[in-house]
């Protein structure tokens, strides 16, 4: 059915009528110890189906799924009964289009949220406060002003969060950033960090609206617009929506892959419960690359285009992304495992895990700083919710690298140099407009 604009408004208005009010009462008891934990999913697009394999195979049971869509949430619920089937226990699942059942759950003790950024912080405040642990997908947040009030909440509840920023749970990015903070490369002046652009407004057209989904829902608290397949694609597609462009929705490429590379970056900087002071827009006005991230210590961190992660100090260079890793000290190379370079002499026959060892039993053996080790992003969640410890990327973590993100963003968009100030989470210096750490949110949502 061809849904006018003038109609879909009409149809918003009415439906925005079922509060978002969370009864008192409502306190998820903690996990009890020798329980599997009950879990819930929401959000089921093609990121929440892999994680969700990864809790499966985990002591948990999961309990309740949603999502928007019709056809993925009763796929995800399939899915889940099928599992408990296979494994011959029992393992009934609830499906539902509105999250905030969910949330009014009280035998629910986490949920995992995959779904487009601008749903993220709503959904993360309401579980926290609901008494549930959360595992949420990066960016943790679609702006400043979220990141803030999500850091708060996890303490103020006594939950555990954990952010999906899974390159801290492999051995490439955590072995390049604790050479980086054992000094092995020298100084660090800079690093240079390789993503996509900002985002851009939305102005996707108009398409036919089919039954089965709750359009409304799905845009939430961003400013309504018609329905386009781009933004959320009908049924069990493979890929990855393209909704995250869009600055209504998500943050460009500058919070999707951003939020990988620019936390590495604060890793290997030392910059977890901080982050930067200052950031700068390109020097030419318009340009896609070239905005800037300046620390206390005056290292910069540039957005440009290269490898994921590439660390610059006063002695050598270390460069890192997925499945790449390289180590250079002056002219010699001590470790490079690189696409760029595979087919070379010299690479033939070995691995990046290879190449990594190789760098870390030179210059780590008696290192004196040693990072937090997960090998696995969902299984450290699962030890820090038995054990109540703040996992690899805590909301401390995820918080900051998506503020990150969004100060880079917002020079992107403004075109003016920002000062900031990260123990207050504030412009600074007469710099930046305070509506830009947050947004307008569609009625009855807010944070």
């Amino acid at each position: 059915m061809q849904s006018t604009r003038r109609s879909l408004l009409k149809v918003a208005a009415a439906s925005v009528a079922f509060p978002f009010i969370l009864p008192s009462s409502v306190r998820a008891a903690d996990t009890k110890a020798n329980a599997r934990l009950t879990m819930a999913f929401i959000g089921l697009g093609t990121q929440a189906r892999g994680l969700m394999g990864g809790f499966l195979g985990q002591e948990t049971q999961v309990v309740a799924v949603c999502d928007v869509d019709q056809t993925r949430r009763e796929d995800a619920k399939k899915r889940v009964e099928e599992h408990y089937v296979n494994q011959k226990r029992a393992g009934k699942c609830d499906a539902y289009s509105d999250f905030r059942e969910i949330i009014n759950r009280k035998d629910i003790d986490a949920v995992c949220i995959a779904t487009p950024d601008h749903w993220h912080a709503i959904i993360t405040l309401a579980a926290l406060r609901a008494g549930k642990d959360v595992y949420c997908e990066k960016p943790l947040t679609h702006n400043i002003h979220e990141a803030v009030e999500v850091i708060k909440a996890v303490d103020a509840n006594k939950r555990v969060l954990q952010t999906g920023s899974m390159q801290r749970s492999s051995k490439e990015f955590r072995i390049a950033c604790e050479l980086v903070q054992n000094g092995a490369i020298g100084k660090i002046k800079r690093v240079e960090c390789s993503f996509g652009d900002a985002g851009v407004p939305c102005n996707l057209p108009e398409e036919a609206a089919e039954p089965g989904l709750d359009w409304n829902m799905w845009v939430g608290p961003a400013p309504i617009r018609p329905y386009n397949s781009v933004l959320s694609p009908r049924g069990l597609h493979k890929h990855f929506p393209n909704w995250r462009a869009f600055k209504e929705f998500g943050g460009g490429m500058v919070c999707d892959w951003g939020a990988h590379h620019l936390d590495i970056a604060q890793w290997g900087l030392g910059m977890d419960a901080s982050g930067p002071v200052e950031a700068l827009p390109p020097s030419k006005a318009g340009d896609k690359r070239g905005a800037t991230l300046v620390y206390a210590n005056g290292v910069v961190v540039e957005h440009k285009n290269g490898i994921g992660v590439h660390f610059y100090g006063s002695d050598g260079e270390i460069q890192v992304d997925r499945g790449q890793f390289a180590m250079k000290r002056g002219n010699e190379v001590i470790a490079s495992y690189l696409n760029a370079d595979k087919e070379k002499e010299g690479t033939k026959g070995t691995s990046c895990a290879a190449q990594v060892q190789k760098a870390e039993k030179a210059y780590l053996a008696d290192a004196k700083i040693k990072l937090y080790v997960s090998k696995n992003h969902i299984s450290d969640f699962m030890e820090c919710v038995a054990s109540r410890k703040k996992p690899i990327t805590s909301e401390q973590v995820g918080g900051r690298s998506a503020i990150c993100c969004h100060l880079m963003n917002q020079v992107y968009y403004h075109g003016q140099a920002l000062k900031w100030d990260p123990a207050k989470f504030a412009f600074v210096g007469g710099t930046g407009d305070p509506k830009w750490l947050t947004r307008d949110y569609r009625s009855p949502w807010t944070v």
